[in-house]
């Protein structure tokens, strides 16, 4: 059995769980786990852990992650990314200041409500699972934060940004969050995850 911490960069179109199937049919062993899920449209760091080094996948998803994203204002849709269904369309009447204003004003603590299409257990039974079912259950606000976000540019409606954040936040609800806070509303257009603590893209 092999031991030890695998850095996967995570193609778009594979699930997580995809991941370590994959991986099981390739080293022909069962005991292998990933450190967090990323969504099937995200890309980027997925560290796995592999035999005894399983038991790390605990405390690797509870480290510091840094992702790039593409935020599209004027659209909200019901999976808080473009590859939902579209709930609403508005014009984007802010101006680059408002809106960098607007992005930045998230920087630190935050109460952030986790989205319907996610892995967070209800009732024992997935969100995601429940949104699928077309049911839509009350989430309690979880405090995150948000500790390094840089805007690199602003092309109308597109926004492209990098944030560096703790332990269970949510990019498609920051970005759907920015978008409320100026009146349009938002989605997430695209992410890429960079670093998961030590392990980087470049080395994936």
């Amino acid at each position: 059995m092999k031991n030890g911490i695998i850095n996967i960069y995570k193609e778009r179109g594979f699930t997580s769980h995809d991941v370590v199937a994959k991986l099981r049919g390739i080293l022909k062993q069962k005991k292998i786990g990933h450190t967090g899920t990323l969504d099937p449209d995200a890309e980027g760091v997925l560290p796995v852990c592999l035999g005894n080094a399983t038991k790390l996948c605990g405390l690797l998803s509870d480290k510091e992650k840094t992702y790039e994203a593409v935020l599209l204002l004027g659209q909200t849709t019901d999976t808080q990314d473009t590859s939902g269904r579209i709930l609403s369309t508005a014009p984007v009447t802010a101006d680059e200041e408002a809106v960098r204003e607007a992005v930045l004003s998230f920087l630190g603590d935050y109460d952030q409500v986790p989205p319907m299409y996610s892995a967070l257990k209800v009732g024992g039974k997935k969100l995601y699972e429940l949104a699928r079912e077309g049911k839509e259950v009350e989430r309690k606000a979880r405090r995150v934060r948000i500790l390094e976000l840089e805007i690199h540019r602003i092309s109308l409606p597109e926004v492209s940004f990098s944030v560096t954040c703790t332990s269970g936040t949510y990019i498609r609800t920051l970005c759907q969050d920015i978008g409320e806070k100026l009146g349009c509303g938002g989605c997430m257009k695209s992410l890429l995850r960079t670093r998961v603590d030590r392990f980087t893209v470049g080395e994936s």
